[in-house]
């Protein structure tokens, strides 16, 4: 229980620092560059809240890479069917593929990848 109580100590902390940062930061540059008005610590708090929400910044538990990593891994160990079954499922949903993307030529998951190459004895 006090290792929880700890640790939500630490995160208000944290975005009291960080909203803090982003109050002072605006307050000694946008007002004299740009000639926007100074922001209260409520108003940071939002646009602190808004940048995570548009460019997913703060982020936790593994990277993008990790998580490709996984997916292609998954991939790479479905069955022929497996693989059909979902192209279709989500060509249904986003389009066909084969034109683009990472099913598509090249991509990560391109079944061209998959299947060996003849070599020429």
């Amino acid at each position: 229980m006090r290792r929880v109580a700890g640790i939500i100590v630490m995160v208000i902390v944290g975005i009291t620092v960080f909203s803090t940062i982003v109050m002072l930061l605006w307050n000694a540059l946008l007002p004299s560059l740009f000639n926007f008005p100074h922001i209260t610590f409520p108003q940071a708090l939002g646009l602190l809240i808004l940048s995570k929400i548009l460019f997913g910044g703060f982020r936790g538990g593994g990277s993008k890479q990790q998580w490709k990593g996984k997916m292609k891994q998954h991939w790479m160990s479905m069955k022929p069917e497996e693989r059909e079954k979902f192209e279709q499922e989500w060509s249904k949903r986003c389009g066909p593929f084969g034109q683009r993307g990472p099913f598509g030529p090249g991509g990560p998951f391109s079944s061209e990848k998959d299947t060996p190459t003849e070599s020429a004895s």
